[in-house]
């Protein structure tokens, strides 16, 4: 199976009680995407098996394995699904990448979340050029502090009301970006 990306604009919240958590939605459901030349959605449900499996599953910044942030393994990560998506609260390490991260979720700088997957058999369904995320194995979530494929939710911390770009400008940004590493 080929382990695949995705970057969402989303909802990342400095959380109150605790000043180095990061809450938010790494994915949401229902939202449509262009990948290459499909669309893509993710159907409610389709982390449920991956989350209820017990595996370690990282939180990255910008999927560099170098940077981890947290994990669930260790408590540092929290997953669940709600009604809305893939939800997340990360309690930050006293590391130079988590700070950095902090400062640009605070400024409200951040470009959003990204998944790293592989799908599970018979886990999606095609529909001509449209494909439905229904069953994936989740590897990593990552902050991302560029452009997102996904177009959605915002990037803000919860205190901040400046809005950026709108999320339909980041995605061009990110696919603009995709199509350049070729």
């Amino acid at each position: 199976m080929k382990k695949e990306r995705r970057a969402l604009p989303l909802e990342i919240r400095a959380a109150r009680s605790n000043p180095r958590r990061l809450e938010g939605l790494a994915a949401t459901y229902g939202t449509e995407t262009r990948i290459a030349d499909f669309v893509e959605t993710i159907r409610p449900g389709a982390f449920a098996t991956s989350l209820a499996s017990g595996r370690d599953i990282l939180a990255l910044a910008d999927h560099d394995p170098q940077r981890v942030l947290g994990r669930t393994k260790s408590g540092t990560l929290r997953l669940s699904e709600d009604t809305r998506g893939l939800a997340f609260a990360i309690d930050l390490p006293d590391t130079q990448a988590a700070h950095d991260i902090l400062a640009l979720a605070e400024r409200g700088d951040l470009g959003g979340m990204s998944f790293g997957f592989t799908v599970e058999t018979g886990g999606d369904v095609w529909t001509g050029n449209r494909r439905e995320l229904r069953a994936v194995t989740l590897h990593e979530i990552s902050v991302v502090s560029a452009w997102p494929a996904y177009d959605g939710t915002i990037v803000e911390p919860r205190a901040a009301h400046q809005r950026g770009p709108s999320t339909r400008e980041l995605a061009r940004r990110y696919l603009e970006t995709l199509r350049g590493c070729k």
